[in-house]
């Protein structure tokens, strides 16, 4: 294996930078980078989350510049925008914003896409949300990988999403509420449906472990992919924070929550932390292990990188059933 990292598509942030908080500096992308690669990831998608309009005009200009950064570009391989288009549902929305939630709107998804300068590799869209087809039809039709996620879609919802150009699920079994019905919800549809890989968060808290195996057996290797969904407070210790809008407690467990309304609040770990949490459940051999981790999020984005561009890196090493630099 000659891997110098693993493949992050979802980072909202890292040791306090978060990327949806006003007042982002290139420093801010750079030092989160830099730490990030050290642990692991040898580049991601910065993610935005639903935000209002000020933020994005102050934000998506800053990390397109960073993507236009000699040091940082190497790293950095696009912007997930996760919302605005995502359902307003209590549950489904998780921990972004009601207020700065909306409807599909080309017009809205062109003028985020200026902000960025075009650097947008990921948008993640709740298909059942009026517009919805007509926003995934255009935006894949730029050549922009569409998730599904914070959404309540029902199977032909998800259908005609799918056949739409959606072709993942940005965190399955998360972004929803804690109840569901016992057979008709949107895990059942999402996993049943061939056309979307599935997207899992593999921190041990975001999903449990037989949820995972369940997953694994129903999808194939080629069909998963590993993220972190790494919050702004990941990398920090345990405490109490203020992130993404909202108070949270960081456990020494590393579990990140909301206590007053009772969800997690995206993740505290690295894609490292993330991989070996699965590489530990015995469900993958080493190149199953690559594949989730490293060369199907790549592909998902539709992107390469040249392995001399590494070269001063350490490499991934695999041994007795985990992931570590050397």
């Amino acid at each position: 294996m000659s891997l110098k990292g693993f493949i992050d598509l979802q980072v909202n942030g890292y040791l306090g930078v978060d990327f949806s908080e006003p007042g982002l500096t290139l420093d801010d992308v750079r030092r989160v980078t830099e730490t990030l690669v050290l642990r692991g990831t040898l580049a991601y998608c910065p993610t935005v989350i639903t935000a209002s309009w000020e933020t994005y005009v102050q934000n998506l200009p800053v990390l397109a510049q960073a993507m236009e950064t000699p040091d940082l570009q190497p790293h950095l391989l696009g912007l997930h925008l996760e919302g605005p288009f995502i359902s307003p549902e209590d549950g489904a929305r998780g921990a972004h914003p009601r207020p700065s939630t909306r409807n599909p709107d080309l017009e809205f998804f062109e003028r985020l896409l200026a902000l960025a300068e075009g650097n947008v590799s990921i948008v993640t869209v709740a298909p059942e949300l009026p517009g919805a087809g007509d926003l995934i039809r255009h935006i894949a039709g730029k050549g922009i990988a569409v998730f599904l996620g914070h959404h309540l879609a029902g199977p032909k919802q998800i259908d005609r999403a799918c056949q739409a150009g959606a072709l993942a699920s940005t965190h399955l079994g998360n972004g929803l509420p804690n109840m569901l019905p016992r057979h008709m919800n949107p895990i059942w549809d999402q996993l049943a449906e061939e056309r979307l890989t599935a997207l899992l968060i593999t921190d041990g808290h975001h999903i449990p472990d037989n949820f995972i195996r369940v997953v694994s057996k129903v999808k194939s290797p080629q069909q998963l992919a590993v993220t972190s969904d790494s919050a702004p407070v990941a990398g920090m210790p345990p405490g109490r924070y203020d992130t993404l809008g909202q108070k949270v407690v960081l456990e020494e467990s590393g579990r990140l929550w909301n206590p007053v309304g009772q969800h997690l609040v995206g993740s505290s770990s690295s894609m490292m932390e993330c991989m070996n949490y699965l590489a530990a459940l015995n469900l993958m051999e080493e190149e199953d292990l690559c594949l989730v981790g490293y060369h199907n999020p790549l592909r998902l984005v539709g992107k390469k990188l040249p392995a001399d561009q590494f070269a001063r890196l350490p490499s991934l090493t695999y041994a007795e059933g985990s992931f570590s630099l050397k």
